[in-house]
């Protein structure tokens, strides 16, 4: 048991706080200019816009004009490359023609006629064919004697007049000299088969 009496505590009054601080009333704050800025800035950034949008068609119009100019050098190539190819063929075919079409070199060569009589009907321009015949071909069991052709359509420059002693001696298997002009390596022919043949010529 207690030896003191029991005494209540009584009650703390409450401390009262700081008054609230007001916010005083002021008038709504009005930017001047505030819209105009907006619509400069919304401006600036679509001229920015258009012209990152310029650029980039500028640099791709270009990067095209690259392509293209790259792929028409080649083509314009291939087209110079046919056409020097083309015209060294032409020229190639012109001087293979030309060689073709080169004209012969002719050459007056007297050809003794073993029949005088026909040199005789020979005149100056006419063509003729010249046969060589072996002179000492045998004609035993009816065979003719071998006959070659040296020239073809040799042309008659001249029929040169013989005197009348020559003439006589023609008839009697002198024969008679006609002029051909013929090319240089029949005249060299018509050499060689002179001296061991008799020679014909036959009209064409």
């Amino acid at each position: 048991m207690s030896l003191y009496p029991y005494v209540p505590t009584p009650p703390v009054p409450p401390v009262p706080g700081p008054d609230p601080c007001g916010v005083p009333e002021f008038a709504p704050l009005r930017v001047r200019g505030g819209r105009h800025r907006l619509r400069r800035a919304v401006r600036r950034r679509r001229r920015a816009m258009a012209a990152g949008l310029a650029m980039t068609a500028a640099a791709l119009a270009a990067s095209g004009a690259r392509d293209a100019g790259r792929t028409g050098g080649a083509a314009q190539a291939r087209a110079q490359a046919q056409a020097r190819e083309h015209a060294l063929s032409r020229a190639d075919s012109g001087a293979a023609a030309r060689r073709e079409r080169r004209p012969v070199e002719m050459v007056s060569a007297p050809v003794r006629i073993a029949d005088a009589g026909t040199v005789r009907l020979l005149r100056r321009g006419d063509r003729v064919d010249v046969i060589a015949a072996a002179a000492d071909a045998s004609v035993a069991g009816g065979e003719p004697p071998a006959a070659r052709v040296v020239a073809v359509g040799a042309r008659v420059v001249e029929v040169p007049k013989a005197p009348e002693a020559h003439e006589a001696a023609g008839a009697e298997g002198g024969g008679a000299l006609v002029v051909l002009s013929v090319p240089r390596t029949t005249a060299a022919a018509l050499a060689g088969v002179g001296t061991t043949s008799q020679l014909a010529v036959t009209l064409c």
